[in-house]
């Protein structure tokens, strides 16, 4: 790592040992450190250096480690800043209290300082994405391009009808509400993607109401029009201080108010294209590390995958291959939980967490145990106090190639699905391993299936067996379970999954569709 990529981590705590064993390692692992004895002394460092992380100490007794945390939270600058409290206390209610005072994670001490090092790595690189791309929420919003929605409030009758046939001709859909209270529990439902409203109202005014919408989380961001008899300078300044686009004189006449309305409404979809075309950059730049190019070459075995994701835009799935040594190979499939748009910043932050801990598993087994391996990463993630906030289905296969088996180990995922070339009888194996992150244990369990020339696995996702055609029909397990009967020695089996399945939903996905074929015998 070059000096100009390094990362500075604040470390605060009042035992001089502990402060130099941390800053020892961190050395070493190439940081820059700065050690503090106490919370004063962390805040100057806050405000005189860029600190990329924070690592502070609970008990303190200049003031404690969540009190810090909380103070430092309130400076804007310091809102998305990892912080991770180092504590001897190992409680389910200080786990709480970690998250609750605005820590990303918590560590017990004695610890692991590889596992303390992880961490700091994670969620530096879970930051950094955060702050390139941002959560981006109603992106699908985007692609739809569905019809905007207005939302009219004014107790004039007639008024209300005037405006609502201009914009409803201006093939806007519109809703109209005659009174503050009416357009709140309107908006609520409707959610607007604006909101247009008289000032002067009986018994809740045009301010009052928009207060009432600036102590709403959800309905506080939508854009406002006030609409005004007079308007008169007064009103006007009060309404740009309460926080509106944009304001219309009712004399104007409708067609200036369809015409604010759709100027407003083309500047937020600019914003739109512009957040989608960041997404689509960092699709671009970052799918590699979500799923491989290719499959490795594992010799007596030909492996294939196949991953769509979402409109393009990776999700929640992502793929890894892992050589344990000459005879062994370990293929892992997982799902971050979530649908769409809603799981695609987790894939890289989440999902690189995971394939960091399950490389760090695999780089130390000696036991190649599918189960073990994932109770080692389960636990690791069960300890992490914002990860296991999310769950991951997970599928494990090692291949022995010196003796021709498969092991199999599943954590919350959909069985492995196993053909007999010679038969052709087809066995699911089913794992009752919990999701990633659920519980402290797992309770994996390991399948071993001794594998002859041309029987084949396979492992998928749900985005395969829960996509739905345009008649509202799930492809479904009795789908895919008839695509394998068919599929005749010598054929790609994934091959032949991604053209049916294509066909079936025309190519109109409902997720991140993977699957990974496991074929004993080398293919062309």
């Amino acid at each position: 790592m070059s000096s100009e990529l390094k990362r500075s981590i604040l470390v605060i705590d009042d035992d001089i040992t502990v402060r130099k064993l941390i800053a020892f390692h961190l050395t070493k692992n190439n940081y820059d450190v700065f050690p503090a004895a106490g919370p004063q002394e962390g805040f100057d460092y806050l405000n005189r250096e860029k600190i990329d992380l924070v690592l502070c100490d609970v008990s303190m007794e200049e003031m404690d480690g969540f009190t810090f945390c909380r103070k430092v939270r309130e400076n804007q600058n310091f809102r998305a800043l990892p912080f991770i409290f180092v504590t001897a206390r190992t409680s389910i209610e200080d786990k709480s209290l970690a998250l609750d005072a605005g820590g990303d994670d918590l560590v017990t001490k004695p610890f692991d300082i590889n596992e303390l090092i992880l961490k700091i790595q994670v969620l530096i690189r879970r930051t950094d994405i955060y702050k390139v791309y941002g959560i981006k929420k109603n992106l699908e919003k985007s692609f739809s391009q569905p019809t905007p929605r207005v939302l009219l409030v004014d107790d004039d009758p007639s008024m209300v009808r005037l405006f609502v046939y201009n914009l409803e001709k201006a093939d806007f859909d519109c809703r109209f509400a005659t009174s503050a209270d009416e357009g709140y529990a309107v908006a609520k439902e409707y959610h607007p993607d604006i909101i247009i409203s008289d000032i002067m109202m009986p018994e809740v005014d045009g301010f009052s109401f928009r207060k009432m919408l600036l102590n709403d989380h959800d309905l506080k961001n939508i854009p406002f029009i006030f609409l005004t008899a007079k308007g008169r300078e007064d009103e006007i300044l009060d309404g740009f201080e309460a926080g509106i686009n944009d304001y219309v004189v009712k004399t104007a006449g409708p067609r200036v108010v369809v015409a604010k309305v759709k100027a407003i409404l083309k500047s937020l979809g600019k914003e739109r294209q512009k957040v989608v075309t960041e997404l689509h950059h960092a699709a671009d730049s970052l799918r590699v590390k979500v799923v491989p190019d290719s499959t490795p070459f594992i010799h007596g075995f030909d492996i294939r995958q196949w991953h769509q994701s979402y409109q393009g835009v990776p999700g929640g799935d992502f793929i890894d291959y892992y050589k344990l040594d000459g005879n062994n190979t370990a293929v892992i499939l997982g799902d971050v939980m979530g649908k769409k748009w809603g799981a695609w910043y987790f894939a890289f932050a989440y999902a690189g967490y995971v394939r960091s801990a399950l490389r760090g598993v695999l780089q130390n087994t000696q036991n190649y145990s599918p189960a073990g391996i994932l109770q080692n990463v389960n636990k690791s993630v069960y300890q992490d106090a914002k990860i296991s906030e999310v769950f991951a289905t997970i599928s494990v296969v090692i291949i022995d190639t010196m003796n021709s088996v498969l092991s199999y180990s599943g954590a919350g995922d959909l069985p492995l699905i196993y053909k007999d070339s010679v038969t052709g009888k087809i066995d699911k194996f089913s794992s009752n391993g919990l999701l990633l992150g659920f519980a402290a244990d797992g309770k994996y369990q390991d399948f071993n299936i001794k594998m002859n020339n041309g029987d084949i696995a396979l492992i998928v996702t749900d985005g395969i067996t829960e996509s739905r055609n345009r008649e509202g029909m799930q492809f479904g397990y009795n789908k895919l379970y008839n695509i394998i009967t068919n599929t005749k020695p010598g054929e790609d089996i994934s091959l032949k999954i991604k053209q049916e399945f294509e066909e079936f939903t025309s190519t109109i996905f409902d997720d991140d569709v993977s699957l990974i074929s496991i074929t004993c015998g080398e293919t062309s």
